[in-house]
């Protein structure tokens, strides 16, 4: 199918069933999980998920320009799609690339249709974005299954999700980064205790996820057992092109759309700073969006993503922040009411930091930049990647 024809069968689709963008929709948009399982579903009896993904495991078996055809209309609709981002931007990809042909078979068409929602288990309370510390184990039994202990933090999408992938140490006698094994835990396993993080806005965007004695079959493992660093490798580079590397959507409340809308209200959109000000805004989050669509493009044609996913996660987090100064400049006082037009303006404004730390904080990105594309020295911490892991000096 051509592009137009494809990006024609979006557009009608989504005139039908989706909410047509406007800053008023976009402040009432507050759809539940049903009503978000239907859309998914939605979506893949349309031909509209996994465009680019394996015919034979749900996906559309189609190029980057359909992709990009998608991306482009969709991003003048509000797409109750969030509780599956995290599951199709990072699981799914590592599953398609290093998993069995069961594990793709059994999951896939399920997290396209919205049938079974993902999480990702990396980050922990003493490790934070230094995910080679981990301290959660996983334990072989005799009869080859592993049991689950530990406790896991800053896990997006907990409380609703089906299944998670998570990483655990599965040999302490070795270097942190050796004795690693990632595999699919169920989160309806009576041994896994989920609480919700309540942040400064008041939401709950995270959880704390407890695992006590929760087993999980050997055929659970992705890729191979005491090699989960080369997986979360793949999930993390899946993951920083997910956040950061995102096409420019008129539902951002700091988008350069969200943002004249709301100058345009409050009567400042003739001002002239404020008129730089949007400029600004509407080059950076273009050029943001046009690296993204380079990495996109790169990746389906089998071009490694390496450390540039490291740069356009950053780039992602750097505009979020310098976005909430510009939209405070741009929406005036009315941001501290967090009401009206504005509000959710001024939540992604106190939620600004948070997401610029989920997927690795900017420190990390900056290491890593520093190290694999400018080839300055490694970090002095990089000695301990020859220590056995139970011979090294840990936080509990």
């Amino acid at each position: 199918m051509p592009a137009d024809e494809f990006r024609a069968k979006a557009l009608a689709w989504l005139q039908e069933h989706a909410t047509p963008f406007t800053a008023e929709a976009a402040d009432r948009f507050a759809p539940t999980l049903d009503e978000s399982k239907a859309f998914q579903k939605g979506l893949a009896e349309a031909g509209l998920a996994g465009i680019t993904w394996p015919t034979e495991y749900g996906g559309q078996g189609l190029g980057e320009d359909e992709l990009i055809a998608f991306n482009e209309v969709s991003a003048d609709f509000l797409m109750p799609t969030g509780p599956f981002v995290i599951g199709l931007g990072m699981p799914a990809p590592t599953i398609l690339e290093l998993g069995t042909e069961e594990q793709k078979k059994r999951h896939i068409p399920k997290m396209l249709t919205g049938e079974e929602i993902w999480c990702q288990l990396f980050s922990e309370p003493n490790g934070g974005s230094d995910v080679a510390s981990l301290q959660t184990t996983a334990t072989r039994t005799e009869t080859g299954s592993w049991l689950i202990n530990g406790q896991k933090v800053w896990t997006s999408g907990a409380q609703f999700s089906d299944f998670g992938a998570i990483l655990a140490r599965t040999d302490p006698t070795v270097p942190r980064h050796a004795g690693i094994t990632m595999f699919i835990v169920d989160m309806h396993h009576p041994g896994v205790t989920v609480r919700p993080l309540v942040v400064a806005t008041g939401d709950a965007p995270f959880n704390e996820v407890y695992f006590d004695d929760v087993e999980v079959p050997a055929d659970a493992v992705i890729g191979e057992v005491n090699a989960g660093w080369a997986a979360a490798v793949v999930m993390l580079r899946n993951e920083r092109v997910t956040i950061g590397a995102r096409g420019r959507a008129r539902n951002n409340p700091l988008g350069f759309d969200t943002l004249r809308e709301i100058a345009s209200d409050v009567g400042t959109s003739d001002d002239p700073g404020v008129r730089r000000k949007l400029a600004m805004v509407y080059a950076r989050e273009t050029a943001a969006a046009a690296f993204g669509r380079v990495l996109h493009e790169g990746a389906l044609s089998g071009e490694p993503i390496g450390a540039r996913g490291s740069v356009g996660k950053l780039a992602g987090a750097e505009f979020g922040l310098w976005a909430s100064d510009a939209a405070e400049e741009i929406v005036g006082q009315d941001i501290a009411l967090l009401s009206g037009k504005s509000a959710k303006v001024a939540k992604m404004i106190l939620a600004g930091p948070g997401s610029a730390t989920a997927g690795g904080s900017n420190e990390i990105q900056r290491n890593i930049i520093a190290e694999r594309v400018l080839g300055l020295p490694k970090d002095p911490g990089a000695a301990d990647r020859k220590t056995p892991f139970n011979q090294l000096k840990l936080s509990k």
